[in-house]
């Protein structure tokens, strides 16, 4: 697949992957599908994640550079 054609199936945002993520969860987990779409849905379920894990590191990294160090752990105290 080319960097173009992965472009154009990207969701718009990590809100619509997961919202088409769990359209597809559900028609998958349905045992509506024959064979060919189920295959296809897991495809595009795995794209989906892939997406959605990336846009989370993404906004990890903006998150960590907007604090100026890394993420404090959990009730750690600025001195």
């Amino acid at each position: 697949m080319n960097a173009a054609k992965s472009k154009k199936n990207e969701p718009a945002s990590y809100e619509a992957a997961m919202q088409e993520l769990e359209h597809l969860l559900a028609q998958i987990e349905s045992g509506a599908l024959p064979l060919e779409q189920l295959l296809a849905g897991y495809q595009r379920g795995a794209q989906l994640l892939a997406f959605c894990s990336e846009r989370l590191q993404q906004v990890q990294a903006q998150v960590q550079i907007l604090d100026g160090q890394l993420v404090r752990p959990l009730g750690e105290q600025e001195a």
